[in-house]
């Protein structure tokens, strides 16, 4: 295929917003809110993306079209790629692309372990490690939050629940931007080869990994993965490596992600700022309707299963859904005032976690790393912003900042500091 070919092009007829190629458009990881409206104005419809050998894809926008969507895993399947048409894996990662009756059986086996009275245990130690984190730069008056904070803290919580080596990290976020961002590639082509050399050296990597935690029986979830059983056996090797797929993508990046919306809109907006310094007792709404807002996922790949239709389109048996929950977070149809930040919403009915049966598995580690982050660092800093004239690079797809300079008072903090 050459590089012409290779390239995402949008027909001339239509307007620019409307295609999955605006998923890469650095106005787009910056704010997609004026695309997901623009996108919900038309209703489900196929994306305009012209890229030999590729199926088309149906762009899900609204509310109740991706409620429908996400509920319905009989029709709208989550087996939607592997190799080059997915995020270079083999095989489907378990759980996120099984379908019932299978994926009942692995969420009852994974569940327990991620559920909230285990996640509840961890808090202490995410205490500890935020503050340990913020010792290293408070003095300063500055730090870079993606490299000094948004990056280490959840990555570090994740190692440590697996049982990995905190030395490995660095490679291991390598892996994942391979996996996850195709290395920054635009080309469809180039990005798809990346995430496939990515995804060879996952695989090799959880081999030699899982081999040394089996022998030394290192304390973690993958023993504890290796010693578990679904009725009355033990998962296989290729079960337990493509969990750990999964895991690479949703472990090493997606809190990161969170973060770095965060905090930009916190810096940005003071008065919500504010809000959390004087009512901590407010940070549980505000994570909730953080998460709807910024929706640093964007979007969920589903596939049709049966000829049927959504929102009036027609979707074909094979062809691929593009479910932007980032757009039915902000659609004022299914969220009353979705068209700002309101810490006092009564009820917030996001998609930030997806829905259905596939929801999220870390959810519930992901928001007390959030809730405990906020909390401890409002306490001890609670002015911050970015440095005027600061011009941040957002990562597409999956929404992210490069880097994030924060500037705040020094001194009078010690106080503050955690026992």
């Amino acid at each position: 295929m050459s590089d012409t070919q290779a390239q995402p092009r949008i027909r001339p007829d239509r307007k620019p917003g409307w295609s999955l190629a605006m998923m890469v458009a650095p106005a787009y990881a910056r704010d997609p809110r004026p695309y997901f409206e623009e996108l919900r104005a038309g209703g489900a419809m196929r994306d305009e993306l012209d890229v030999a050998e590729r199926k088309p894809t149906v762009l899900v926008s609204r509310y109740d079209d991706v409620q429908a969507t996400l509920r319905n895993a009989r029709v709208f399947s989550s087996r939607f790629g592997a190799g080059a048409g997915g995020l270079g894996n083999d095989r489907p990662m378990i759980p996120l692309q099984i379908d019932p009756p299978e994926h009942k059986k692995y969420r009852k086996l994974l569940d327990p372990f991620l559920e909230p009275r285990k996640v509840a245990r961890l808090e202490g130690e995410v205490v500890r490690l935020v503050n340990q984190l913020i010792d290293c730069f408070e003095r300063r008056g500055s730090c870079d939050l993606v490299a000094d904070f948004a990056v280490p803290l959840p990555c570090t919580v994740f190692l440590r629940l697996l049982g990995l080596p905190l030395e490995d990290l660095d490679l291991l976020l390598r892996m994942k931007e391979g996996i996850i961002r195709g290395n920054g590639e635009i080309d469809l082509v180039a990005a798809a080869q990346a995430r496939a050399e990515a995804g060879k050296l996952c695989y090799e990597y959880f081999g030699a990994a899982l081999d040394r935690i089996r022998d030394e029986r290192v304390e973690g979830l993958l023993l504890d993965l290796m010693d578990a059983e679904i009725d009355g056996e033990r998962l296989s090797r290729d079960e337990i490596m493509d969990i750990c797929y999964l895991f690479i993508i949703a472990g090493l990046d997606t809190v990161t992600d969170s973060l770095c919306c965060f905090y930009t809109f916190l810096a940005e907006h003071p008065e919500h700022r504010r809000r959390i310094v004087e009512d901590p007792s407010v940070i549980p709404a505000a994570v909730e309707e953080l998460l709807r807002w910024e929706s640093p996922v964007s979007g969920v790949a589903r596939v049709a299963t049966e000829d049927t239709e959504i929102g009036g389109c027609p979707v074909h048996q094979g062809e691929n859904l593009f479910v932007l929950i980032g757009a039915a977070n902000t659609d004022p149809d299914g969220i009353d005032r979705a068209g700002g930040v309101d810490f006092d919403r009564p009820a917030n009915r996001h998609f930030a976690f997806g829905g259905g049966i596939h929801r999220c598995l870390g959810s519930h580690l992901a928001r007390l790393e959030l809730r405990v982050t906020l909390a401890e660092w409002h306490r001890r800093i609670p002015e911050y912003q970015v440095p005027p004239g600061t011009e941040l690079l957002w990562t597409p797809m999956l929404r992210a900042v490069l880097e994030l300079p924060l500037v705040f008072p020094v001194g009078g903090s010690d106080s503050r500091r955690a026992e």
